[in-house]
């Protein structure tokens, strides 16, 4: 598990086992779990610079993973959370649920205005208006969003802006994207259970239940 907050920026190469992670984020064991640009990886080899990860084409296709490592790119690294860590952004798991493009950036007066659509906009009814959204490892939080939540803003603090790759995003870059777990979870629960198959009621049927 993570918070969301960005402890460190690093830059993804590919390699032929997994992606290959340069950073000094800090002592880091085999085994260990470090968020890259949001996506849970493992440390699967240490490096002198930073560290190896096996990467799967699961995770190859639902993040933004492979174009970062094809051109270099810089990115986000938070290490697991412990359990007497404060926790100062939100719950996040790492598992990206979908992509999403940056439609909009707009710098205000003590803040810049990033909006962003889902590819898949059947995504958007985990987002609302105060809700978390974590984009490229990083705990927002949804300024305002479209009805069906399918396009949101959120309002970007200076501190955030230059401590992670946000302000080397331009419109048109997409993102990666995990909705916020509670509401994943609260769909789940609060979804109808199947009801159970109905017993047929005939001769054979009581027979069996003693009837007969």
């Amino acid at each position: 598990m993570f918070t969301g907050l960005v402890q460190a920026i690093g830059r993804l190469e590919r390699s032929p086992a997994g992606v290959r992670v340069r950073t000094d984020l800090g002592p880091l064991a085999l085994g260990d779990s470090v968020a890259v640009d949001g996506v849970c990886l493992t440390v699967a080899e240490r490096l002198a610079d930073g560290f190896r990860a096996d990467v799967s084409e699961e995770t190859l296709d639902r993040s933004t993973l492979a174009e970062r490592a094809a051109s270099g790119g810089r990115v986000n690294l938070e290490p697991a959370l412990r359990l007497a860590d404060r926790l100062g952004g939100h719950l996040v798991s790492g598992h990206v649920d979908g992509l999403g493009e940056i439609t909009a950036i707009e710098r205000q007066p003590g803040s810049w205005r990033l909006e962003v659509a889902w590819q898949d906009p059947a995504y958007g009814r985990y987002v609302c208006e105060k809700a978390s959204v974590a984009l490229d490892g990083i705990s927002l939080t949804v300024a305002g969003c479209e009805p069906d939540g399918s396009r949101f803003w959120i309002a970007v603090i200076p501190t955030t802006w230059s401590g992670t790759t946000l302000a080397e995003r331009r419109v048109g870059d997409r993102v990666n994207l995990e909705a916020d777990l509670l509401a994943k979870y609260t769909e789940r629960l609060l979804r109808p259970a199947a009801a159970p198959p109905q017993a047929t009621l005939s001769s054979a049927w009581l027979a069996e239940h003693g009837w007969g």
